[in-house]
């Protein structure tokens, strides 16, 4: 007995949650969970499920793909388990702290193998979770050099994702590539706005009344990912941009969380440059 969850992204037609429900009762699986939407603009159906019983993945997978239809057919038995996965970090300890804590709580649903940083600021921190750290300078080093040198340490591992926790570098178009939607990020504002480097000082020289954080997949565009998690908290003309920062950082902690959270969990669909979460 096996706990699964199937994700399924197709063209929409009638008959398709009969379809999929068919095909799970003749495989004798409970469905526990299941949700489904429709992108009316694009025709598109997306389906989540959680189920559980005896079932061989494969065979289950090429069930559903001879009977759905086949633009844009995408489909997905996963077996439910923790994730693994290389953290990225450079000085700033919230958003890394947070995530080694809840590791060392058992409250994530993943496993982490390394942690990755061009600064050796954070190695006691992690050394006292016994688990591995890289620092890898990027002093006197192209930002290509630097990447290659990430990662040969990378293809040392088997990873879902690559978690940057305050990860202050930008990653290369090429970087990027290796890893479609596999690369999460905290942004210290709420996206759309305040793009790049320092948007607290951004925040703060428009007059804003509230700051956030955004937690995205990366993809070649700076900021620009497909949006997982936000939330924003109240300020006024009082705070110094520095005053922004430190009162942003439970922000960015509590919402690189909740985007994690979802993401370990498959319950997240890219649907364009926009995120589907069941």
């Amino acid at each position: 007995m096996g706990d699964f969850i199937i994700k399924i992204i197709c063209n929409d037609k009638k008959g398709l949650i009969y379809t999929i429900s068919d095909v799970l009762l003749k495989n004798s699986l409970n469905i526990e969970k299941n949700n489904e939407y429709v992108d009316l603009e694009n025709g598109k159906f997306f389906y989540r499920a959680e189920v559980k019983g005896d079932v061989k993945k494969e065979e289950l997978r090429e069930q559903l793909i001879s009977l759905l239809p086949k633009e844009s057919l995408d489909v997905k038995v996963l077996k439910k388990r923790k994730k693994d996965i290389i953290i990225m970090a450079t000085k700033e300890a919230h958003a890394l702290g947070d995530i080694l804590i809840k590791h060392y709580s058992n409250e994530l649903e993943a496993n982490i193998l390394a942690v990755i940083s061009n600064h050796n600021d954070l190695k006691e921190l992690v050394d006292k979770f016994n688990i591995p750290y890289f620092y890898i300078s990027h002093q006197g080093l192209s930002r290509i050099e630097h990447e290659k040198r990430i990662l040969k340490v990378l293809e040392k591992y088997q990873f879902d994702y690559i978690i940057l926790a305050k990860y202050m570098r930008i990653l290369s178009s090429n970087f990027v590539s290796h890893f479609k939607e596999q690369i999460i990020n905290i942004h210290h504002s709420f996206l759309p706005a305040f793009i790049g480097a320092n948007p607290y000082k951004q925040a703060f020289q428009r007059g804003v009344k509230i700051i956030g954080a955004t937690a995205h997949f990366v993809n070649d565009n700076l900021d620009e990912g497909p949006i997982i998690a936000q939330d924003v908290i109240y300020i006024d003309h009082t705070y110094s941009w520095r005053e922004m920062q430190k009162a942003g950082r439970n922000v960015e902690s509590k919402v690189l969380a909740q985007a994690i959270n979802l993401v370990f969990n498959d319950r997240i669909f890219v649907n364009s440059n926009k995120t589907i979460i069941f």
